[in-house]
């Protein structure tokens, strides 16, 4: 037996004109997530499972925990994004206090942390960056917590904002992080480096980017541009 190969396919990449185009018309929490995902090559279930203690704004860096491949990793935190988040957390501190003195301030720990650490999930360091509006049942424990968002407001999100940019490209969260790479690339950064920021455990996925450099072809200059 034979096991069919699967077509390879390049990965779609905005220009930084229609990353400026998309941003134009978000806002708010969308607008941060985008950013998140663009600016520190995040996957948006990464984006969406960020707590408090994983943004680290004195030294510009977010934690990811349990990203690609299962594995903790850390990633810029754009110098960009860094008011705004804050303006963020600190609307989110002041819900989060409302919470605690209605004592619905628990969130979904993982695995068992929440035994080992009976008061984490109700500690600020553990709330979500971007959490749910309201407290959901965990199909395992039964217990009513707090959870991330869900990835469809982004996606819908991004999905209407395209539509409103006038991009004709199908470009969906993923397409932020294929943005970051290959930008990184395009600016001359090292391919050991991208790769550790973007989590590949074997260098040869991250070689995919250099296949939609923005200078045509394989990323080499063309004769003719020469002349």
């Amino acid at each position: 037996m034979v096991r069919a190969k699967r077509p390879r396919r390049l990965p779609v990449v905005l220009t930084r004109e229609e990353v400026k185009a998309l941003l134009a018309v978000l806002d708010g929490r969308n607008w941060i997530m985008v950013m998140l995902l663009y600016g520190a090559g995040l996957w948006l279930a990464e984006c969406l499972n960020l707590r408090i203690k994983d943004i680290d704004f004195s030294r510009n860096e977010i934690m990811v925990r349990e990203g690609k491949g299962r594995k903790d990793r850390r990633t810029m935190l754009p110098v960009a994004v860094k008011e705004p988040l804050g303006r963020h957390l600190q609307r989110l501190r002041v819900e989060y206090q409302g919470h605690v003195q209605r004592r619905n301030a628990a969130v979904h720990m993982p695995d068992a942390l929440a035994r080992k650490y009976p008061n984490a999930p109700t500690a600020w360091a553990w709330q979500w960056v971007f959490p749910a509006s309201d407290l959901c049942t965990h199909p395992r424990t039964g217990e009513r917590a707090r959870f991330h968002l869900h990835e469809s407001v982004l996606q819908r999100a991004v999905k209407e904002a395209v539509h409103r940019a006038h991009i004709g490209k199908h470009v969906g969260c993923h397409t932020f992080r294929h943005s970051f790479a290959t930008e990184l690339l395009e600016n001359g950064y090292d391919i050991r480096t991208v790769q550790e920021l973007l989590g590949h455990a074997d260098v040869r996925t991250t070689m995919t980017y250099t296949h939609v450099l923005n200078r045509g072809g394989h990323g080499v200059l063309s004769p003719a541009d020469r002349l």
